[in-house]
């Protein structure tokens, strides 16, 4: 039977951590759906699933680490091999058949009553007994894709309660999206009694609440009746618990801290210990009710450094590193950048760092020893180039995701995904292909000031490529001085896949590239 495994997401990965299910048992799934957050040592990613088929069971429980390739969930081929509870007209519930012989279609019972077994032996095996209201009442409600669940989950709806206008009555986006839609007009219409109560309530008396927010609030150990919810039809949002945990009077015990007491750790980003609970499912809190010596926030941020001091030590220790460095001028790149932002948007403006990507991109493919992994004591080259790009996490570390296929966009296209790209990771919002699958590296350290950096190499790839700030500098051409803008450039590789010969006409390559950015 079909699996869902935990898989690699890095060559530094060794295990990993559920932290949240987006599919649940009974809901279908396509090659490619995302089915789970996992967090690594690093940051937290979505994954993807590699087989089609129904969710039957979780194998695994939140909060549980376990290694790469172990069974986090089991998938069956059809909705018949697994249990789905479904609505009975009466309003009660009732289990589907999952017996492989269809033992009561032998003695079919149709009435506008409840179903009653015919015979003994039926009724003995509740499994095989098929609940029948009316004869034109469904008997199995079309199961929510993956997707529009956890579409649902973020805008804060019930979506067992929706109805649905897809086909056979399935959940669509549209029916998402329109109910948080009329949640959102029902609180406005009635403020003065929204304002009234804290948070809204669901049917079962459950304050309904966003997945995040509630693991936030076991984090905080708030309840969530007590807390205003300012989102969908009431919902309490994770910014909501933020603020009331702002607004809440400090205890005369935490109001005069010690005189060498350490200030409390910053939040790594949205992947940090305020998104998701601890492994042991409950915060540990003093008598005095605060955190610990030692936040989860603190132990992240010092995981995290270890995994990547390990890995870079590693590195160091088994790649024959070679470095080479030249100074590009940046003044066609710069002219033609000017001219492509002019009347656009600030928010769809070309930054220096697209065409640096974009070149460096376009290098990797026409100098292909810097394009590909060194396994198995042999490189392997790669077809295609998925650009890796060092992205600083909030509160410390940094992950270097890949822009898929890079050589193959534009300036734009590129823009547009590194953008992307650095919301989810510094969100916790990345996938599993897009940490597994670069085969080059940049970073780039500008912003920051530097002016070079000379990186190690995230193996199993065989080069990195870093920029530094670009400045002003006196510049020499055909015979007469100016200032012109640089940007010094820098290249770590791999001395087993290639040489300075082969790393030099990288770099050329490069610089060419900048020459001519309207051929990027």
């Amino acid at each position: 039977m079909p699996e869902l495994r935990m898989p690699s997401l890095g060559a530094d990965m060794e295990h990993g951590k559920v932290v949240e299910w987006l599919v649940k048992p009974g809901d279908y799934v396509h090659r490619g759906d995302l089915v789970a957050e996992v967090d690594t040592e690093k940051t937290v990613m979505e994954i993807e699933s590699f087989e089609e088929g129904v969710v039957a069971e979780y194998l695994v429980d939140l909060g549980e680490t376990v290694p790469v390739g172990t069974p986090i969930a089991r998938v069956t081929g059809t909705p018949a091999d697994v249990p789905v509870e479904v609505a009975a007209p009466d309003g009660g519930a009732v289990e589907r058949a999952v017996a492989a012989e269809p033992a009561v279609e032998s003695e079919p019972t149709v009435s506008a009553g409840p179903a009653v077994a015919a015979e003994p032996a039926v009724a003995a095996e509740p499994v095989a007994a098929v609940a029948v209201g009316h004869a034109d009442a469904p008997v199995e409600h079309p199961a929510v894709a993956p997707p529009i669940r956890h579409l649902a989950h973020r805008l804060g709806i019930e979506v067992d309660g929706l109805h649905g206008t897809g086909r056979h009555g399935a959940v669509t986006r549209a029916d998402v999206e329109a109910a948080a839609e009329r949640l959102h007009r029902a609180a406005e219409s009635v403020a003065p009694t929204v304002a009234a109560r804290p948070a809204a309530a669901t049917g079962a008396g459950r304050v309904r609440s966003s997945p995040r927010a509630r693991r936030l609030a076991v984090e905080l150990g708030v309840d969530l009746a007590t807390v205003e919810g300012t989102g969908p039809g009431g919902a309490v949002t994770e910014a909501d618990l933020h603020r009331n945990a702002a607004s809440r009077p400090v205890p005369a015990a935490e109001a005069a801290p010690a005189p060498h007491a350490e200030p409390e750790p910053t939040h790594v980003g949205e992947a940090g210990p305020g998104r998701h609970p601890r492994s042991s499912g409950a915060a540990e809190t003093s008598e005095t009710g605060a955190a610990p010596d030692g936040s989860s926030a603190a132990q992240r941020v010092a995981s995290l450094r270890r995994a990547i001091g390990s890995l870079m030590s590693r590195s160091k220790r088994e790649i024959p590193h070679y470095y080479l460095s030249t100074t590009i001028d940046l003044g066609a790149a710069l002219d033609w950048m000017r001219g492509a932002n002019a009347g656009r948007p600030l928010a769809e403006r070309l930054v220096p760092a697209a065409l640096l990507l974009a070149a460096s991109a376009r290098a990797a493919r026409d100098v292909p020893e810097m394009n590909g992994f060194f396994v198995d004591g042999e490189f392997r080259q790669s077809e295609a180039v998925h650009l890796g790009v060092a992205v600083a996490l909030r509160g410390g570390g940094l992950v270097a995701p890949a822009i898929h296929d890079a050589d193959r966009l534009e300036p734009d296209e590129v823009m547009a995904a590194l953008r992307d790209l650095v919301a989810r990771a510094r969100a916790g919002r990345l996938r599993r292909a897009e940490m597994a699958d670069p085969t080059i590296t940049v970073t780039n350290l500008g912003e920051l000031g530097v002016e070079s950096v000379f990186g190690v190499i995230y193996a199993p790839q065989v080069a990195l490529v870093g920029f530094g700030r670009v400045v002003e500098r006196p510049w020499a051409e055909n015979g007469l001085l100016g200032v012109r803008p640089v940007v010094t450039t820098t290249l770590s590789a791999d001395h087993r896949v290639s040489d300075g010969l082969r790393g030099g006409r990288f770099l050329a390559r490069v610089d060419e590239l900048l020459q001519r950015p309207e051929e990027l």
